[in-house]
């Protein structure tokens, strides 16, 4: 912080406060900063100069940097061999097939580091350097992607206890090594994997995770893992599927009891358990029980068929939050209409005590189907605070007022029902996953205000 202090007519002085802050503080600020600018404090001030060497390191060569010429490449050795602080953050992305990386980790100014990223080129399929591991103790957020992990892991029993986020993307490990580094998390909180290769179920047990997100790639010639287990997992809250496009996978939920945000759950899911209740492409098999804990659900389908998604819902009593999104290719392959009469007679739990948000993305009120589909909660959620509905194009302000006329905004089952329409780009979730991000809802990106170009917005 500076201050401009005023000693006299035309004449003022900038008091410097944060500068007298101690070095501890500062060289946290500097750690904070990216690698670059980090660098550049050095010349602010003479008292600026040795934080930089002695604060904790944040050393980012990402593929940019590392493509760019050798003398980055230098660059990134001259840092390492003659920074004097604990490391912090380490990001690099591996390109060939040189043993340079494994150097670098064993340098002296990454001791104790606490963030690891390291990225390898997808045709590279090199193993982790072992000495990745001596941060085993220190690190709390690490990823891998594109890399072999060797059994080193289950030979020495490795702990990471101090670690809350991990990452695996595109990553062939054996059963064992991925159980026993799992088991070696003891502080494991945030889970996603994406793309693991090596054996076919996942199973995944851990007294602490609260988040995991995952997802296969079926646009591979390699084969991924096909099922996913979640069998002892008291604290896990959130279940991500983070490409339902390309997903053709079982998860089976056997042990989650605090389990409140699942999604995005899409019609092409071969198989999804939960307990002894099985659904195939979104439909009960096997209806023995009811998930009272989910509070926030967002589906993907070509339909979606609302019989389908009201009958699914059903499972979920308690249900506050539904995101709905809708694929491009949804109405144009479909005869439904969607026209579905609520019967008070027998009444639908979250539909009358709980549902509060409703967001309907890539929205087409020019099929009647896809106007039922909204209609119906809009007349039928009796307790509904708020209902946002994202256009794929923009919309000459006379559709909206047709809009309003045929959700039957006026005959809304809640009068405090906030209803509104915004024109935007097709939204697929690519942009949503927060599976490290404590969010109440991490599914929740829609813009708060319409566009310009037509009168979009609250009804």
């Amino acid at each position: 912080m500076t201050k401009m202090i005023h000693r006299g007519v035309g004449s003022w002085t900038i008091k410097d406060f944060i500068s007298r802050l101690p070095d501890a503080v500062l060289g946290s600020i500097v750690s904070l900063l990216p690698t670059k600018d980090g660098a550049r404090t050095q010349s602010v001030s003479r008292r600026w100069r040795p934080l930089w060497r002695s604060a904790p390191l944040n050393l980012v060569a990402d593929r940019e940097l590392m493509r760019k010429d050798q003398s980055s490449i230098g660059l990134i050795k001259k840092i390492l061999s003659e920074h004097q602080g604990p490391g912090r953050h380490f990001s690099v992305f591996i390109y060939d097939r040189s043993n340079r990386v494994k150097g670098w980790l064993n340098s002296k100014a990454l001791d104790n580091l606490q963030e690891l990223e390291l990225t390898y080129d997808r045709w590279l399929e090199l193993k982790l350097p072992s000495s990745m591991y001596r941060f085993a103790p220190t690190l709390r957020v690490a990823k891998f992607s594109g890399c072999h992990f060797s059994n080193f892991i289950v030979q020495l029993s490795l702990k990471f206890p101090c670690l809350k986020q991990l990452t695996l993307d595109r990553v062939t490990i054996s059963e064992d090594a991925f159980q026993s580094m799992l088991s070696g998390c003891s502080a494991l909180e945030s889970l996603e994997l994406k793309a693991i290769f090596g054996f076919a179920r996942l199973c995944i047990s851990s007294q602490t995770l609260k988040s995991v997100g995952f997802c296969t790639d079926q646009r591979t010639e390699r084969v991924p893992a096909q099922e996913l287990v979640i069998e002892d997992t008291p604290c896990l809250e959130r279940f991500l599927q983070l490409d339902p496009m390309y997903d053709r996978v079982t998860i089976r939920v056997i042990s989650a009891p605090n389990l409140k945000i699942l999604g995005v759950i899409s019609d092409f899911i071969t198989e999804l358990h939960f307990g002894t209740t099985v659904f195939k492409k979104l439909i009960a098999v096997c209806l023995t029980t009811k998930i009272y804990t989910m509070r926030v659900l967002v589906l993907q389908s070509d339909g979606p068929n609302l019989d389908t998604v009201v009958n699914f819902l059903k499972c979920f009593p308690s249900l506050e939050s539904l995101c709905v999104i809708f694929r491009s290719i949804t109405w144009s392959l479909t005869d439904m209409d969607n026209v579905r009469e609520y019967d008070p007679l027998d009444p639908i739990e979250f539909l009358e005590l709980h549902l509060k948000k409703v967001v309907l993305k890539n929205y087409d009120g020019t099929r009647s189907a896809c106007t039922n589909f909204a209609k119906f909660f809009v007349l039928n959620a009796k307790v509904l605070k708020e209902m946002k509905i994202t256009l794929r194009y923009h919309r000459r302000d006379g559709w909206f007022a047709r809009q309003r006329h045929l959700l039957q905004i006026r005959n809304r089952a809640s009068k405090d029902a906030q209803i509104e329409l915004k024109c935007g780009a097709t939204d697929y979730f690519a942009d949503n996953r927060h599976t490290h991000f404590s969010m109440a809802d991490p599914f929740d990106g829609m813009p708060s205000r319409g566009c310009s170009k037509c009168s979009c917005g609250p009804f």
